[in-house]
C-alpha cells in the first residue's frame, strides 16, 4: 500500500516538478547592453519621446528613428499602453480557446522547450530592439506568465509558428500589381489584402509605423502595436514586400523569422533585385510566399519553404497557393483543396484582365482590392472565394512610384483608407491631416453586416467578434 501512495505521489508530483524545471532551463536572456528609456509626452494628441511621435490620423501613425535601442524605447515609450490591452486581448483569447488552466499550461510549457532557442535565429539589431522594449515595459501586467523579453520574443515567434497550423488564420490573403503601362499616371501600383483572423484587434489597433533606423533605408510597414517585424510594408526606394500563407514541407526550428526577413529586405533593397537576392540568401524555418515589387514596375513571387532553394518567378498577382517546384507538395495539395486560393486567383486575374493601357487609377486599385464577386458564378456578400470577404486585417495600396500608401481605416476594407506619405513624413511632427479614398458603400448598404455574419469571427475572441 506504500508503495502504491508513493508511486501515486510520484506520478502527481512529476508534471509540478517539470513545469518548476521548464522555467529556468528555457529562460531566454535580454542582450546585456545599456538601453534608454523615454518620457512619453502627449499635448494635443500628439504623443513624443525623444524623436519619435505618434498621433491618429484615420489610422495610428508612429514615427520612430535612431538606433535599434532607441526605436525599442520609443517605440514602448509611445504605445506602451495599446501594447499592454492588445496583448491582454490575446491573453484572453487563448483562455477562451483553451478553457483549462493545466491545459494552458502544458501547451505553453511544450512551446517554451520546443522553442527555447527560438532568439538564436533573431538578427542581433533587432533582439537588441526587443530589448530596449522590454526593458521600457514597465510595470509589465504580465510578467508572472512569462518574464518580459522572453515573452516579447515569443510573440514575434508567433507569425512563424502559426504559418505552420494546419488551418493557419494566414491564408486568405490576396496581392496584386499594376505596371507604369497600366496606370492613367504611369505610376507603379502594389496592392494586397493581409486577411490575418487572429483577433480583432489586429483590424482594430492597426499602426503605420515609419522607421529611420541609423544606417538603413527608411520604410513603412502596416502592423501593430509592439511588433518590430514587417508583414506589409514600402521602403523609401519604392521596393514593397508581403508575405502570403503557404504550405509545403516540414517545418524548421531554425531560420529567419518571416517578419524581420521582409524587414531586412525594406532596410537594404532599392530594387526587387536586390529584394530577390537578399531573400533568396536566407534559410527560413517556415513554407511562404513573398511577394515584390519595385517602383520601376517590375513584380515577383519568391516562393520559400525550408530545406530547399528559394524560387522566384514574375506575377501580377498572388494569393496562398505554390506554382513553382513546391506545386504538388502534399501541404500544397491540401491548401488548393480546403481554401479559396484558386477561386480567389481566378477572380484577381479576371479583373487584371480587364485593365485597359493607361487606365488604372488608385481608386480603380482599391475598387479591385474590395471586389466582392467571385469568378465562376454569383455568389453572396462575405463569399470567401471573392478577394474581399470582409476578413481582411489591413488593406493597403503603396504607389511606389510616388513612395505613398494608402491605409485601410477599418473595419476591414470597407472603411476609408488614409494616405501616408514616406517621402516628407519623416520630420519632426506628424501630418496635420490627411488625404482618404471613401468607404466602401458596402459598409451601409447591408452588405458588409451580412458578410461578417457569413464569415463568422476570427481565431481568438470569436464569439465577441464575429459581427464586429
Amino acid at each position: 500500500m506504500r508503495r502504491l501512495l508513493v508511486g501515486a505521489a510520484v506520478v502527481m508530483l512529476a508534471p509540478v516538478m517539470a513545469h518548476l524545471a521548464i522555467g529556468p532551463l528555457t529562460r531566454i536572456e535580454p542582450p546585456t547592453q545599456d538601453t534608454p528609456r523615454f518620457t512619453m509626452q502627449e499635448r494635443d494628441d500628439v504623443r513624443r519621446a525623444q524623436r519619435g511621435w505618434s498621433a491618429v490620423r484615420g489610422v495610428r501613425l508612429v514615427y520612430l528613428a535612431g538606433t535599434p535601442e532607441e526605436i525599442g524605447a520609443q517605440h514602448t515609450a509611445l504605445l506602451y499602453d495599446r501594447m499592454a490591452e492588445d496583448e491582454r486581448v490575446l491573453w484572453d483569447g487563448f483562455a477562451e480557446l483553451v478553457p483549462l488552466s493545466p491545459a494552458r499550461t502544458l501547451l505553453f510549457d511544450i512551446g517554451r522547450v520546443q522553442h527555447r532557442h527560438v532568439s538564436d535565429n533573431f538578427p542581433a539589431e533587432r533582439r537588441r530592439e526587443i530589448g530596449a522594449q522590454a526593458n521600457a515595459f514597465v510595470p509589465d501586467p504580465y510578467a508572472s506568465l512569462l518574464p518580459t523579453y522572453q515573452r516579447m520574443i515569443t510573440l514575434h515567434a508567433l507569425y512563424d509558428i502559426a504559418l505552420g497550423f494546419e488551418r493557419s488564420p494566414l491564408l486568405a490573403c490576396t496581392a496584386f500589381g499594376i505596371a507604369p503601362p497600366q496606370s492613367a499616371d504611369g505610376h507603379a501600383f502594389f496592392a494586397r489584402a493581409f486577411d490575418f483572423e487572429a483577433a480583432e484587434v489586429f483590424d482594430q489597433d492597426k499602426v503605420v509605423f515609419i522607421v529611420e533606423e541609423q544606417g538603413a533605408i527608411p520604410f513603412a510597414s502596416v502592423a501593430w502595436p509592439g511588433f518590430i517585424g514587417v508583414v506589409t510594408g514600402m521602403n523609401e526606394e519604392g521596393v514593397a514586400v508581403a508575405v502570403h500563407g503557404a504550405r509545403a514541407r516540414e517545418t524548421s526550428t531554425t531560420g529567419m523569422p518571416v517578419p524581420f526577413s521582409l524587414r531586412n529586405v525594406l532596410s537594404k533593397a532599392r530594387t526587387a533585385e536586390e529584394a530577390i537576392a537578399l531573400l533568396k540568401s536566407e534559410d527560413v524555418m517556415v513554407s511562404h510566399i513573398v511577394y515584390v515589387g519595385d517602383a520601376s514596375g517590375r513584380f515577383v513571387v519568391v516562393e520559400r519553404a525550408p530545406g530547399v532553394p528559394a524560387f522566384v518567378r514574375p506575377s501580377s498577382a498572388i494569393t496562398n497557393h505554390f506554382e513553382g517546384p513546391l506545386a504538388g507538395d502534399p501541404k500544397d495539395d491540401e491548401v488548393r483543396k480546403t481554401t479559396t486560393t484558386l477561386e480567389r486567383r481566378a477572380r484577381i486575374d479576371q479583373l487584371l484582365a480587364k485593365v485597359d493601357p493607361a487606365s488604372a487609377t488608385k481608386e480603380s486599385v482599391l475598387a479591385m482590392l474590395r471586389d466582392h464577386e467571385c469568378a465562376a458564378e454569383p455568389c453572396p456578400a462575405g463569399d470567401r472565394r471573392s478577394i474581399d470577404a470582409f476578413i481582411a486585417t489591413h488593406g493597403v495600396i503603396a504607389d511606389l512610384t510616388a513612395r505613398e500608401l494608402w491605409v485601410s481605416e477599418g473595419p476591414r476594407l470597407s472603411g476609408k483608407f488614409v494616405k501616408v506619405k514616406l517621402r516628407g513624413e519623416r520630420n519632426d511632427a506628424p501630418p496635420a491631416d490627411v488625404e482618404e479614398l471613401p468607404a466602401d458603400p458596402a459598409l451601409t448598404d447591408g452588405r458588409y453586416t451580412e458578410g461578417r455574419a457569413r464569415a463568422g469571427g476570427p481565431l481568438l475572441g470569436a464569439k465577441k467578434g464575429a459581427a464586429q
